[in-house]
């Protein structure tokens, strides 16, 4: 799946939704009614379409930050240790003590 979604023994309805992921990120003034309709007749739920697009407006917007400040990506170590905290406490806020709130 890493190496080409195309080919990927995947469902339809997932390699539509990569496909039109693909279009809103690459070619975003090219998306219209027809790709949405062509969502669906795949078989994915409105949910589901929102539900994705919010994610890549996210994942695009940090990479253009990331891009534009020079950003490092992390080594494997990095990002093994992100997950490994996530897993174990998920995506939740810690609340800052004063003493880090205050700077």
């Amino acid at each position: 799946m890493l190496d080409d979604w195309r080919t990927a023994d995947v469902e339809p309805r997932l390699k539509a939704m990569l496909g039109f992921l693909e279009k809103l990120t690459l070619q975003p003034d090219t998306i219209g009614p027809a790709d949405v309709e062509a969502l669906r007749a795949a078989g994915v739920d409105d949910d589901a379409y929102r539900d994705a697009v919010y994610v890549a407006f996210l994942f695009n917007t940090i990479t253009r930050i990331a891009d534009s400040l020079g950003w490092d990506i992390p080594e494997d170590a990095g990002f093994e240790a992100s997950a490994t905290m996530l897993l174990s406490r998920g995506y939740v806020l810690q609340k800052a003590s004063p003493r880090r709130a205050a700077g």
